[in-house]
């Protein structure tokens, strides 16, 4: 049996790799059933979402949508007639293709979408990834017939849909299981050696980068070693002379974070949804600076998620830019038991059996639809 489904989210990372990741979910799902799966994902040409998906290998549907603004303007009046259009363009798509269901992880171009899905009634699922969810989840999840949440206690915020489901948020399988003396071997790290991860995203921090390029210079970290993860686009030049510096090694890219999250003593992070999930299913011990542009600052939300029950810390960008966070720095990586003491926490957290929960949900909704 095929079994077919529309998916969108766009415009950044965060929307589009959990788009990615529920898909791989549902045809490694329906295969292991005898069953075949096929997509089509709609977004725009111009966003991130036109770059990474087709690479995935997945058709994919150009539609028009632009950003609404907080605020009435000339812009908002564009952004309604974008929305009319896409609407219709999606109506056709949804018509043709025929989906058991559209799926959305957000962003604004996931308006047109699940309007035409309302006006056919084609059951629409969400999924959302943050602490702090995004305005168009927010808004568009009245009468979904499910909104899977990566964090805890948000049944008030999506009131108007038929079900809710914590699921959490999607990493690869290969964060899990990593221990820290295990993932130091395998990386090299000499017993008894201090060790300092630090990365700023896919698009690199230049808060983080500048701030590690500091400490490695200072006197009292000679001993340690850090490993700055600086982006592929990082935003600070690097200097020969920082390269150069004995006690620490730049790349631009690190494909197996958990090797680098679960053997560290202290990692210093960004605070994305996927990056949080990464914490707690390596077990981390990690400092978060949320970055501070973010939409509804969600990042902050996402943070002080792990931070309230003991499994991180939050600074801000400014005290990490300032350096005021050296202190915390050297007070996490004097106390051994505050440190395991974190790791345990942030574990506590990892939910181990997202893919099987995303399936159950979106499968089990789909059977209860009239």
């Amino acid at each position: 049996m095929e079994h077919r489904f529309a998916i969108i989210g766009g415009g950044t990372s965060g929307h589009i790799n959990p788009a990615l990741a529920i898909a791989s979910i549902l045809k490694d799902g329906y295969a292991e059933k005898g069953d075949t799966c096929k997509f089509i994902f709609a977004g725009r040409k111009a966003g991130l979402e036109g770059e990474l998906i087709p690479a995935a290998g997945y058709e994919f549907i150009d539609i028009e949508a632009k950003p609404f603004p907080s605020r009435p303007s000339v812009k908002l009046v564009k952004a309604q007639a974008a929305l009319i259009r896409g609407k219709k363009q999606c109506i056709g798509i949804l018509n043709t293709f025929r989906p058991e269901c559209v799926i959305s992880t957000g962003g604004y171009v996931s308006a047109p979408l699940i309007l035409a899905a309302k006006k056919l009634r084609i059951p629409f699922m969400i999924h959302e990834a943050n602490a702090f969810p995004g305005r168009a989840n927010r808004v568009l999840s009245k009468g979904a017939a499910l909104v899977m949440t990566g964090f805890p206690d948000q049944e008030n915020v999506f009131s108007g849909a038929k079900k809710i489901v914590y699921t959490g948020n999607p990493v690869r399988q290969i964060m899990f299981g990593n221990t820290y003396e295990g993932a130091r071997a395998k990386l090299g790290i000499p017993e008894g050696k201090k060790f300092v991860f630090a990365m700023g995203g896919s698009l690199g921090s230049a808060t983080i980068t500048g701030f590690i390029l500091s400490c490695a210079r200072k006197p009292e970290f000679k001993d340690v070693k850090f490993v700055l993860s600086c982006g592929k686009h990082n935003a600070v030049h690097i200097t020969d002379k920082d390269r150069d510096l004995p006690n620490l090694e730049i790349m631009d890219y690190i494909n197996d974070t958990n090797l680098y999250l679960a053997g560290s003593d202290v990692s210093i992070l960004r605070a994305g949804a996927v990056t949080c999930a990464e914490i707690t299913a390596t077990g981390a011990c990690a400092i978060m600076v949320p970055y501070p542009h973010a939409a509804h600052d969600h990042q902050t939300y996402n943070a002080k998620s792990i931070a309230e029950r003991g499994g991180g810390i939050v600074v801000t960008d400014a005290e990490c830019e300032s350096g005021k966070i050296i202190e915390t720095l050297k007070d996490l990586l004097e106390d051994d038991k505050k440190r395991a003491m974190m790791r345990e926490n942030a574990s506590k957290l990892a939910i181990k059996d997202t893919d099987g929960r995303i399936f159950e949900a979106i499968t089990g909704s789909l059977g209860n639809q009239d």
